[in-house]
């Protein structure tokens, strides 16, 4: 098993979470869903805060900044504004319209 980690793969073991949800119940839920150890690594190194939805999870847990996006998806990500010291990949994209 590779210890690169893709947003869909944390989630993967996120699934039978109810948010709002503290870094340890993530932790233990992926323990019970069985995610291996370099996703519970992922989970025990974001802030211990209270999480209100998967996508606060995913702005906060440490993933491969290229894996599971298209080119298309990191260049735009590449090109939203975010304030100084936010990892590219962990900019949320622009929402035209």
């Amino acid at each position: 098993m590779t210890d690169e980690i893709t947003p869909d793969h944390v989630l993967r073991y996120l699934g039978d979470v109810d948010y709002p949800a503290d870094k340890e119940e993530l932790v233990a839920a992926a323990e019970r869903a069985g995610a291996p150890e370099a996703v519970a690594r992922s989970l025990r190194a974001i802030p211990p805060v209270e999480y209100r939805n998967r996508a606060e999870v995913m702005r906060s847990v440490p993933v491969d900044p290229g894996a599971g996006r298209s080119a298309s998806r990191a260049a735009e990500q590449a090109r939203t504004r975010a304030p100084a010291g936010v990892a590219e990949h962990m900019r949320e994209p622009r929402e035209d319209g």
